[in-house]
């Protein structure tokens, strides 16, 4: 089956994509990891492919996790148990069950949707799994988000792309930009330029949701558990930049201005963003360059997926033809 083959490879390699829209005083550069051909893509995509490892290690016959209904993991993941003919159990809170394109994927790859307040989330899983267990199954839960060592490896191995390409292209990107949301994202980059030895460039996590000293507390355990005894050697704190300034509210909270700006990159650029992450992390990005007064850089930014939520904004938005002469080149 295609879909095993690729998770059984691995992916790699995604496009490093120059911008040709005017965004701020720097060169701007979008590696296109919505472009990994499994599930719509993405950055949950590649941690799926580390997950596949370890859950084919296990012999687990039930695959849990934990999203809202605008979760691009939840949807990869049921596609991933569908794919290796497993079972899939999502825990997913009560609260806003809008039905997104996100939401009815997953339900379309046959996972099983449990809701329950978002305050009785921990406690509901706890349950669930015991549940599996008295039943005599195996069931393999991956935290919310793709979080955990697998997850961040997948973005180890994306630096290690990221600096072949710098490589092979003759070029370096100053700074790294991408969404920061449960975090495994941010701590693979920072790993990976941990473990390359690189202490000029700057990696910046975007919050999508999280205040700063949570989010950037998560990253930081999740920084130390991948190293391991490597941790007090390779880690500086001025290392690690999460910022919350740009998350409007918390998670979903939706943005004019952060609209105008996904209207604008797809009509420049043809790459469709949601107001979720991805379209917010690049607004909040165009914004920390300019308030920090940064100029003449190399700034590569991660599209880290999500293209069904586009279509969602498509459907709030009404987007129209016309639009196009509005944004103008600017």
């Amino acid at each position: 089956m295609r879909q095993i083959a690729l998770l059984e490879k691995g992916f790699d390699k995604t496009p490093v994509e120059p911008l040709s829209g005017n965004y701020g005083d720097n060169r701007f550069f979008m590696k296109r990891d919505d472009m990994i051909p499994f599930s719509f893509g993405g950055n949950k995509a590649r941690k799926a492919a580390e997950f596949y490892k370890e859950i084919k290690k296990s012999k687990a016959d039930v695959v849990m996790t934990y999203g809202s209904n605008s979760s691009n993991h939840c949807r990869i993941t049921a596609n991933m148990a569908a794919a290796m003919g497993l079972s899939c159990h999502i825990i997913s809170p009560e609260e806003n069950r809008e039905i997104l394109y996100n939401t009815r994927l997953v339900e379309q790859f046959g996972a099983v949707i449990e809701t329950c307040p978002v305050t009785q989330v921990a406690g509901t899983i706890k349950k669930r799994k015991a549940a599996y267990f008295a039943e005599g199954k195996t069931p393999y839960f991956i935290t919310g988000g793709g979080h955990g060592n697998p997850g961040t490896e997948s973005y180890v191995k994306a630096y290690r792309e990221i600096a072949e390409y710098e490589k092979e292209n003759q070029i370096y990107f100053d700074y790294i930009f991408h969404a920061s949301g449960t975090g495994a994202t941010q701590a693979g980059l920072v790993c990976g330029k941990l473990l390359f030895g690189d202490q000029k460039r700057k990696i910046v996590g975007i919050s999508i949701a999280r205040e700063e000293a949570r989010g950037r507390q998560v990253v930081k355990e999740s920084i130390g558990e991948y190293l391991g005894r490597d941790f007090e050697r390779l880690y500086r704190e001025e290392d690690l930049i999460f910022t919350d300034t740009f998350r409007l509210g918390g998670y979903g909270q939706y943005n004019e201005d952060v609209a105008k700006t996904i209207k604008k990159v797809m009509m420049q650029e043809g790459i469709p963003m949601d107001s979720t992450y991805v379209g917010k992390a690049f607004w909040g990005m165009c914004r920390y360059l300019q308030e920090n007064d940064i100029k003449d850089k190399n700034i590569l930014f991660i599209h880290t997926g999500g293209t069904p939520l586009f279509f969602d904004f498509m459907d709030r938005q009404k987007l129209q033809p016309g639009d196009a002469k509005k944004q103008g080149k600017g």
